[in-house]
């Protein structure tokens, strides 16, 4: 049962530890007003060249027209698509978004594997000759996982070998970066060992009923080091830079565009005087007079 027990585990901290994350940014104080634009949740039609409702004559005596969706679709171009990489260093996208496209491809593997397992347990077999159904599921699995893993093989090795080959990027890469490329190209090589003897992936849908039905899973050496890697990644992800799947959200809506007027009064107001309300904490070094008042009397 160890094996079940830790495969719950995993998911469990990879969503708790996700969520904890998501708190703490949410809690965070204000950050610095960057007043940049285009800001997408105008809806007055500015957007589109860069124009905010400062244009309007006493604009704040005026309603603002706000939407969110043009905020969600750019959100989303930059979070499935990698956007700006694609833009700015379209060389170093094709590898990078590689790794990406194959942990999106790799999530709907994982969803796939949970239909077999269900359609499984009904009573309906999932193989290549099972049907309509079953036959689908098996080749809609078995496309998703072999592309999910050869994609994300080739990203994060491919992204350790351009960090450590191109002298700008070397600079600023930190061993942690490069221990955490290193990890996901070892889940990934795990997988792709564990798949060459299973290539109908029938193993992972035994793992999934096993879950489902709170069994043992039975697994052998190499898929029982696969599960250990997969389960730990899933544990240190959350807990480190990669969790930038959750504070993407944040850095765009509560700090790129975050254009909220700050009037006499209203809700922002209150944030901005939270935020100057904080102190650093006890033996900062900082001269500043504004953050450390003390220094203000020895000059």
């Amino acid at each position: 049962m160890f094996l079940t027990l830790f495969t719950y585990f995993s998911i469990l901290a990879f969503i708790g530890l996700s969520l904890l994350k998501a708190y703490e940014y949410a809690r965070m104080p204000m950050h610095g007003r960057w007043e940049l634009y285009p800001v997408p949740k105008e809806g007055d039609g500015r957007g589109h060249y860069g124009g905010s409702y400062y244009e309007e004559y006493e604009w704040w005596n005026k309603p603002r027209k706000v939407t969110h969706a043009g905020e969600i679709v750019d959100m989303l171009k930059e979070m499935l698509f990698i956007k700006n990489l694609f833009i700015n260093q379209r060389r170093q996208w094709w590898v990078c978004y590689s790794l990406h496209l194959g942990i999106y491809v790799l999530f709907v593997w994982t969803f796939m594997l949970f239909v077999g397992a269900v359609t499984e347990l009904s009573g309906t077999p999932v193989a290549a000759t099972a049907g309509v159904w079953g036959s689908l599921v098996y080749y809609v699995t078995f496309l998703a996982g072999a592309a999910g893993a050869v994609l994300l093989t080739v990203g994060a090795g491919g992204m350790f070998l351009k960090r450590m080959s191109d002298s700008t990027l070397s600079r600023y890469t930190t061993p942690q970066e490069y221990f955490n490329l290193l990890f996901l190209f070892a889940v990934a090589v795990s997988g792709l060992v564990v798949w060459s003897g299973d290539p109908g992936f029938n193993y992972g849908r035994e793992i999934m009923m096993a879950l489902l039905t709170f069994s043992p899973i039975q697994a052998d050496t190499a898929l029982t080091i696969h599960i250990i890697l997969l389960g730990a990644v899933m544990i240190y992800i959350p807990q480190t830079k990669m969790s930038h799947y959750v504070g993407k959200y944040f850095a765009f809506h509560k700090v790129l565009w975050e254009n909220e007027p700050n009037l006499k009064n209203s809700y922002m107001e209150e944030i901005v005087r939270d935020a100057l309300s904080y102190k650093p904490k006890t033996g900062t070094t900082w001269s500043a007079p504004h953050i450390n008042p003390g220094s203000a009397s020895k000059k």
